[in-house]
């Protein structure tokens, strides 16, 4: 079986099977958080410095695919190689559409990428991640995008990506902020989640927000708005309002993990908040087994406490792959990213593509980027 499905079986198995064989459009979006820079806090890439490039890094990947001379080379991981070489092998080979936005960054990517006017948020630690005004803004462009890639995907789905360094500590505080139990159930680059750091920055960034009513409530009555300027990122509110408005007239994968119910339940409190109309019926999350099946989070518990939504996953194995840098996957590196989940799902869907097919097109496109970059940062056997 290519794709699992964890939750809310016979919507996820509907959805399936009504968008087989469809061509669709993958949309990623861009952001940033201080929240990433933190030592230890994410594995994608080595050092806060690099911290800083992956987004663009891996835009300008998805894009172009392997360069001689990118403008930004892919950053050294930990351990593992970026999940950007997943989603850009499905694209190239299935010639998906792709449309790239900036919903927040430090450095603008060096290829082209809708520029929507957001700014980077701070460390969600301070409770003032965001200005209020630019919330709201990025809610709207969201929602005019979400409609404007709908007409692109016409009769088909839109797969929303991110790509967001230090993403599910700011989910986590997202989900908390909601009123869902999600302490100790996200998943992260690491191994091993680093849930005992991540809790911390939570809690610090709730309680200096005000939003915090005691110690163990939280107010689930908050605007979601505000919770998203105290303690989120711009991606999370632009994709929450995609969603809503593409899932009025064509399926939505949101392609990812635990960043993506984040954005689910986000989403689902501003449709509440704002009586906005919207098709719950469209919309699924879907990332990789990896994320679904991490032994150190519990996302398929997450995804039931949220409550509504499938979680399918690609079934995706590395296992096999002659790249260590793949194979690091079976041991608890990267999991999951830059949409690399929901287009995997999109290949079995679209051309019935399995495991072999994958695994061939993902290897074929680690050894163009060995050999063009061997004097960069090659990937070894």
């Amino acid at each position: 079986m290519s794709v699992h499905i964890y939750t809310q079986k016979e919507q996820g198995q509907y959805w399936l099977e009504r968008y087989r064989g469809q061509l669709p459009v993958f949309a990623c979006v861009l952001g940033f958080t201080e929240t990433g820079l933190i030592p230890g806090i994410s594995a994608a890439g080595a050092t806060p410095v690099d911290r800083q490039y992956t987004a663009i890094a891996d835009a300008e990947f998805l894009y172009n695919g392997p360069q001689v001379a990118p403008r930004y080379p892919l950053p050294p991981l930990e351990k593992g190689a970026s999940p950007v070489l997943i989603s850009r092998a499905i694209l190239e080979a299935q010639r998906i559409p792709l449309y790239l936005f900036n919903a927040g960054l430090v450095h603008a990517p060096a290829v082209p990428a809708i520029d929507l006017g957001g700014s980077p948020a701070k460390c969600l630690s301070q409770g003032r991640a965001l200005e209020r005004a630019t919330v709201e803004h990025l809610l709207q462009a969201g929602l005019y995008w979400g409609s404007r890639l709908a007409i692109q995907a016409a009769g088909s789905y839109l797969i929303l990506g991110e790509c967001v360094v230090g993403g599910t500590t700011t989910a986590l505080a997202i989900l908390t902020g909601l009123g869902i139990a999600a302490a100790g159930k996200v998943n992260s680059s690491h191994p091993i989640c680093n849930h005992q750091q991540k809790w911390k920055l939570v809690e610090a960034g709730l309680r200096q927000s005000g939003l915090r009513i005691s110690p163990t409530s939280y107010p689930i009555a908050v605007s979601p708005l505000e919770l998203v300027a105290a303690v989120g990122d711009p991606m999370q509110i632009v994709v929450a309002g995609m969603a809503i408005a593409a899932s009025r007239s064509v399926g939505v994968l949101l392609a990812g993990g635990t960043q993506m119910l984040a954005v689910y339940a986000l989403l689902r409190a501003i449709t509440q908040n704002d009586n906005l109309p919207w098709k719950p019926e469209q919309i699924v999350v879907g990332t990789t087994r990896w994320v679904a099946e991490d032994l150190t989070g519990d996302t398929i518990g997450l995804a039931t406490s949220i409550g509504s939504v499938p979680l399918i996953a690609t079934q995706l194995s590395f296992a096999t792959s002659r790249f260590h840098q793949l194979q690091a996957y079976e041991q608890g590196f990267v999991k999951e990213g830059v949409g690399a989940g929901g287009c995997a799902i999109a290949a079995h869907l679209y051309q019935n593509w399995g495991q072999r097919e994958m695994l061939e097109a993902i290897e074929q496109l680690a050894e163009r980027y060995q050999q063009i970059n061997r004097f960069i940062e090659p990937l070894k056997e």
